[in-house]
């Protein structure tokens, strides 16, 4: 019975891994067919600064353009244009 188990754990295990694999590769083949499209998306910078007493100020440093890529995976070191519209506060820690 357990065996039994294991073996479809593994069989789920292993297809959702080349589902994932397949999806990368196609939106890479997509990403660098298209041209390598990129975009720009407007974030919020913030700062946080440690200081005594184990405790931590938060600084505003204003908004800034970043550049993006137009895919559903981060491509040429540019995070995805979906996932900065979603989250458009960065974070940065000293």
């Amino acid at each position: 019975m357990f065996r039994l188990l294991g073996r479809w754990i593994f069989r789920a295990f292993v297809s959702m891994a080349a589902c994932f694999v397949a999806t990368y590769i196609g939106d890479w083949t997509v990403f660098h067919l298209r041209g390598s499209p990129t975009s720009t998306v407007t974030v919020n910078r913030y700062m946080g600064i440690p200081l005594k007493g184990q405790k931590e100020e938060y600084d505003y440093l204003g908004p800034v353009t970043v550049p993006c890529a137009v895919a559903l995976f981060p491509q040429d070191g540019q995070d995805p244009c979906w996932h900065l519209r979603k989250h458009p506060d960065q974070w940065e820690n000293l």
